[in-house]
């Protein structure tokens, strides 16, 4: 008896992920899930430089900004709660600090333009179709950082705007990185606080925005340009509510972690797998506190755990524990 629905992923056929890749990682919180996993198997990874942003226009401001160099300054940010803000970035990069938060953006900034021109692999989450529209400038901000609704319009973007959206957001990559291969998918994270109804019609806009891009791609872009399907495995293959956190909104990680080996038998050189297991034993052992640190069993312990990590080093000079 199969009690379950299984999406068929087929194995990625060329340039797949192993230790030599560069992944930048920018989208919803699912996306820093991924990367999270890709760090601690010590892949090289960035994820999202201006943290964490929810929708597709986020996302194509901060590519655009990326590659047109753009510099920050006082007219970009604004003090609210006590904080320096910027309606571009996730509320990580506030600050107390006016001249750091300007330097933040900029390094930050500097960091996005630099990985988007040497990834191999960019994966892009987007969270939500809904954005707020800055009543004063008409602009629409990644993150209204609680300043008051009123000064917000809420919109609901159409298929065709993600679609836009997205043909931009590829154009510009490819502008400066042609060999890139671009991942997307949509998060499985509920956007409860839109509604039940208006948080599936989000998911299904951009989902049908997504197929709609990458219908129209050439038959070349088609092979650089891809879908993984996140939230329809949560939908489906964990079609329970044991598989979230008690809010009831986020993936658990038994959720996560089931995602993650679907993503990696799909995008992960099988080359890796040696690899990953020895990192995962560092990475165990690392974990391990003893109960007595000076006993001579424990400095034995910690002589093999320097000389497996050397070991690891060797082959692949940038990981570092």
């Amino acid at each position: 008896m199969n009690l379950q629905t299984k999406i068929k992923l087929v194995k990625q056929s060329k340039n797949l992920i192993d230790y030599n890749s560069d992944i930048l990682l920018i989208g919803s919180c699912f996306s820093e899930n991924i990367g999270d996993k890709l760090e601690y198997f010590k892949f090289q990874n960035i994820q999202n430089p201006f943290g964490i942003l929810f929708q597709p226009k986020a996302i194509e401001n901060l590519v655009s900004n990326a590659v047109e160099g753009k510099v920050y300054s006082d007219t970009d940010v604004f003090f609210n709660n006590e904080q320096w803000q910027c309606f571009d970035a996730h509320s990580k990069l506030s600050s107390t600090s006016k001249d750091n938060i300007i330097q933040q953006l900029n390094t930050q900034i500097k960091v996005t333009a630099s990985k988007l021109k040497t990834a191999s692999h960019i994966i892009i989450t987007l969270g939500t179709a809904w954005v707020y529209r800055d009543v004063k400038t008409g602009h629409i901000v990644a993150n209204c950082h609680k300043v008051s609704q009123k000064q917000f319009k809420k919109e609901l973007l159409s298929i065709n705007d993600i679609l836009n959206s997205l043909h931009k957001i590829s154009e510009i990559i490819k502008s400066v990185n042609s060999k890139v291969s671009v991942i997307f998918t949509v998060s499985p994270v509920r956007h409860l606080k839109d509604g039940v109804v208006e948080n599936m019609q989000s998911k299904a806009h951009l989902i049908s925005g997504i197929h709609e891009f990458l219908n129209q791609k050439t038959s070349i872009e088609k092979k650089q340009s891809h879908y993984f399907p996140s939230y329809e495995i949560m939908m489906d293959e964990l079609r329970d509510y044991r598989f979230y956190n008690d809010d009831m909104i986020h993936p658990s990680s038994l959720a996560i972690n089931y995602i993650w080996n679907r993503f990696k038998s799909v995008w992960l050189s099988e080359t890796c797998d040696k690899t990953m297991d020895a990192i995962e034993g560092i990475q165990r052992d690392m974990a391990h506190k003893p109960f007595n640190p000076n006993s001579t069993a424990n400095q034995y312990f910690l002589q093999k755990l320097e000389t497996k990590k050397q070991s690891i080093s060797n082959q692949f000079p940038h990981i570092v524990f």
